[in-house]
């Protein structure tokens, strides 16, 4: 016989304490029934660990364009998508455990950036899909099969960061035509740092310049080269790209000036910040790419069908207010080739 709520709740009104317990328990289950229901009705948001080796704080406008293109794929941060931040700090060594808590997590995408995190990424997952923007070449690298078919589960942007370190070195000198010799700021501690070097070194000779090699992995050893290069009196300094300097943006800043090292960097911030010269990529459109390619691969399509990105946009800029504090004349050329002059 079907069950009848009404004959329930007449029982329990006669005060039937069996029946009044059923009833409850009824409804009790019921309740349950329905949570379960509701929850499994609601649409779960895939989470996108974003691994890096710098600081938060380089980042600031750089992660704004990374969620553009995240929304570019129908993908907005904190509504349809959560994205997970693991910072480095440029601590390499710290990288592997770092990118062990996203693979834990789990994420459904890794979008990863700069080689060492890159590779940390590689090495903790086969499985989880990973964005990169990269400085060096992937396939030399071994972390993609090729541009066309990266293979497997990785795919991303490569910035050229490395293969621009002659380009730097042939514009510091046309500004500074003088120098007989250049010091370089290398970080031992990256990956790429050799290959940097190598490239640095086939520059210089071809421009008839000796290089004065400097290290630095730390704070104090920053301190260290930038004295060691006022005091070999070397008239001009190229900062390598490296995510840990980057990271100490502001003490590298300070100590071209207290030092009166007309200095050339990698990325526009610094020229912005108050540094005399930078040249490379617009970082902003390159993560804006990679954020892109994480909607895509959240929407289904397979890394190995996104081929590797190879960054086209890049800019140089010069700051006239800098070369003026250090007495560095800029010639016309050179701002006719620049895409941005600060006054």
């Amino acid at each position: 016989m079907p069950y009848d709520a009404t004959e329930s709740l007449a029982g329990a009104a006669d005060g039937n304490p069996l029946r009044r317990r059923d009833f409850i328990t009824l409804l009790g289950g019921a309740a349950v029934t329905w949570t379960r229901v509701a929850r499994a009705q609601q649409p779960t948001i895939p989470v996108i660990g974003f691994l890096h080796a710098g600081s938060p704080e380089d980042f600031d406008t750089t992660l704004a364009a990374f969620r553009r293109g995240l929304a570019e794929a129908s993908y907005v941060d904190g509504q349809s998508v959560t994205i997970e931040y693991q910072w480095g700090y440029g601590q390499y060594d710290q990288l592997p455990t770092l990118v062990a808590k996203l693979v834990r997590r789990p994420v459904s995408v890794l979008v990863t950036g700069a080689e060492p995190t890159v590779l940390a990424a590689k090495a903790a997952t086969s499985g989880i899909p990973i964005v990169f923007v990269i400085g060096n070449d992937p396939v030399k690298l071994g972390v993609v099969t090729s541009f066309n078919r990266p293979g497997a589960n990785i795919t991303g942007v490569y910035i050229l960061t490395t293969s621009l370190e002659a380009k730097r070195l042939g514009l510091l000198h046309e500004l500074i035509p003088r120098a007989e010799v250049i010091s370089v700021l290398l970080n031992p501690n990256l990956p790429s740092t050799q290959d940097q070097l190598t490239q640095l070194q086939a520059a210089a000779h071809a421009l008839g310049l000796r290089l004065n090699v400097l290290h630095a992995s730390n704070p104090s050893g920053i301190d260290e080269a930038f004295a060691a290069a006022a005091h070999e009196q070397i008239p001009a300094l190229i900062v390598a790209a490296d995510p840990f300097f980057n990271t100490r943006r502001e003490q590298i800043l300070a100590l071209a000036a207290r030092h009166v090292v007309p200095a050339m960097y990698q990325f526009r911030h610094y020229a912005t910040a108050g540094g005399l010269m930078s040249y490379g990529i617009d970082r902003a459109d390159a993560y804006r790419q990679a954020g892109v390619y994480a909607g895509r691969i959240l929407n289904g399509t397979k890394p190995n069908d996104l081929p590797v990105i190879e960054a086209s946009k890049f800019e140089l800029v010069i700051n006239l207010k800098t070369a003026k504090a250090l007495g560095v004349k800029v010639s016309d050329n050179l701002l006719s080739l620049a895409d941005e002059v600060i006054e």
